[in-house]
């Protein structure tokens, strides 16, 4: 999906990039970005970032992911975090139903379970994910999900396995996006099994700069065994920044550092890599 955009710095001017890259989850309405947003993704685009996705984490950051869009060569997409949902009253989702149906979002979302820092109750998690993958059977565009569980627990992958089984996915019940994944687990993070049975699913899977933090080793085993067509990488920025970045915010321009890791892992040419993402994100998000 091409828009007529304001021009976000000249690509004869780029260069051929080591590693054409994607950012599929970049939160670049955040205040963190206030005062250089345009700025950091030129320095992306310099960097050879060729697709950038910004989602939406309640109503305002997604009528801001819109705007963006409407203005830069970015996609958005729109929804409530778990973080959010105890406070997602109806006339909020029904702002956020208009919203995910202007042809800008490209996803549902980000949407999912965090069970680690509890922001909101299960109850209200919970009711919020369904909401979601409904929309996005209902509309036929993917749903980006978060989903953490507190250190050595499962539960919220468990719990989100459960609900994406029960809302159709991976079989005809969910037939709306042409072969396309249902959903995307977005900055991955949980046991192999999860990621198989997600896999299983049809899902697609992305992975962050949360690949280098202790604890999150299995991440390595799991980006091995994705699917080359079903493989995304996002910074999350402005979090989550990855070894050698500035630890004082992220920026997609650093998506490169994950990009560089994933090819390591998957004993991949970088160049081949990069194009199979880029062509990825296109396929997943119904870009044309």
């Amino acid at each position: 999906m091409r828009r007529s955009v304001v021009t976000v710095g000249p690509t004869e001017a780029r260069g051929e990039p080591k590693l054409p890259l994607i950012d599929s989850h970049c939160h670049l309405q955040a205040d963190s970005f206030a005062v250089d947003r345009l700025a950091v993704l030129n320095a992306a685009r310099e960097a050879g970032v060729e697709r950038v996705l910004v989602p939406g984490w309640d109503l305002e950051s997604s009528r801001q992911a819109i705007e963006l869009a409407a203005t830069a060569d970015v996609d958005a997409s729109a929804g409530i975090h778990p973080h959010a949902a105890g406070g997602a009253d109806h006339a909020t989702w029904s702002a956020v139903l208009e919203l995910a149906d202007r042809p800008e979002v490209v996803a549902i979302g980000e949407t999912g379970l965090d069970y680690d820092r509890g922001f909101s109750s299960r109850i209200a998690q919970l009711v919020n994910l369904r909401r979601h993958l409904f929309l996005g059977r209902a509309l036929g565009k993917p749903v980006i999900l978060h989903c953490r569980s507190r250190i050595g627990e499962r539960d919220a992958q468990d719990d989100l396995l459960s609900e994406l089984l029960a809302a159709g996915a991976g079989t005809p019940d969910w037939p709306t996006l042409d072969g396309r994944p249902p959903a995307l687990l977005h900055s991955f993070s949980g046991p192999a099994d999860y990621a198989d049975s997600a896999l299983a699913m049809g899902l697609a899977v992305s992975f962050s700069a949360l690949v280098f933090r202790a604890g999150e080793e299995v991440s390595a085993d799991v980006a091995r065994g994705v699917p080359a067509d079903r493989l995304l990488v996002e910074t999350d920025s402005p979090y989550l920044s990855p070894p050698g970045a500035s630890k004082r915010r992220n920026e997609p321009r650093w998506v490169a550092i994950t990009g560089e890791w994933l090819a390591a892992q998957r004993k991949d040419d970088e160049r081949r890599l990069g194009r199979q993402l880029v062509v990825n994100y296109d396929a997943f998000f119904g870009r044309r």
